[in-house]
C-alpha cells in the first residue's frame, strides 16, 4: 500500500502511497524510448538515404512500404514514451493517507493528470469509517487491496494500483490501520 508509513504522533497516521514513479514504469518507458526513436530513425533513413542510426544501415530499405511502415510505427511508439515519461514526471497516483485523531479527520490525496482534476482528494470524518476492508482476488488478475468503508459513501481504496502486496503486508497494515481508528478489520 505504502512506500512509508510515517507516525508524526500517537494520534496522527501518515502514509505515503507510491504512484508511476516506479522501477517498472522507469523500464518500459526507456525500452519504449528506445524502439519508438530507433524505427523513426530508421524510416527517416530510408526516406532521406542517409543512415541516422549508429548500428546498422537503413538506407538499402524501400521507403514504400517498409520505410513508410518503420515510420509510422517509430512515431506512435515515441509519442507511447512521451506519455509513459509524463506520467512518470507527474507522479500520477502518488500521494498519501493522512489519518488524524487530533482533528478528526481522514484525508485521502492523490496526483491526477493536468487538468481541473489535477488534485485528487477525498476527506471525512473518524467518526463515519465503518470498517477497513480486506479485498483479496487471486487467480489470473490476482488483487489485494484495503479499502476504508465510510458511511453512505463508496468503497475509498487505499492501495495503490500496479503490483499486489503480499498477504501479510496487507493483513498487517490493514490491522495497524483498523486498531488505529478504532474499528473491526473485513474481509479475512
Amino acid at each position: 500500500m505504502t512506500a512509508q508509513t510515517i507516525n508524526t504522533s500517537d494520534r496522527i497516521l501518515r502514509q505515503d502511497v507510491l504512484g508511476s514513479r516506479r522501477f517498472s514504469n522507469y523500464w518500459w518507458a526507456s525500452v519504449t524510448t528506445i524502439g519508438g526513436v530507433g524505427f523513426l530513425l530508421a524510416g527517416l533513413s530510408s526516406y532521406l538515404h542517409t543512415n541516422l542510426l549508429p548500428l546498422g544501415d537503413p538506407t538499402d530499405l524501400i521507403f514504400f512500404p517498409q520505410g513508410l511502415a518503420m515510420t509510422f510505427y517509430g512515431t506512435a511508439g515515441s509519442l507511447l514514451a512521451l506519455y509513459l515519461w509524463l506520467t512518470i514526471a507527474l507522479d500520477v497516483g502518488g500521494g498519501y493517507n493522512e489519518f488524524n485523531q487530533e482533528t478528526g479527520f481522514v484525508k485521502i490525496f492523490r496526483w491526477g493528470f493536468p487538468g481541473k482534476n489535477r488534485r485528487i482528494e477525498f476527506s471525512c470524518r473518524t467518526d463515519d469509517v465503518q470498517s477497513i476492508r480486506v479485498d483479496i482476488k487471486d487467480g489470473l488478475n490476482p488483487r489485494r487491496a484495503l479499502y476504508l468503508r465510510v458511511k453512505s459513501r463508496r468503497d475509498v481504496p487505499l492501495t495503490r494500483v500496479g503490483q499486489p502486496m503480499s498477504l501479510s503486508e496487507l493483513e498487517n497494515q490493514g490491522a495497524q490501520l483498523a486498531r488505529f481508528l478504532g474499528v473491526p478489520l473485513e474481509g479475512l
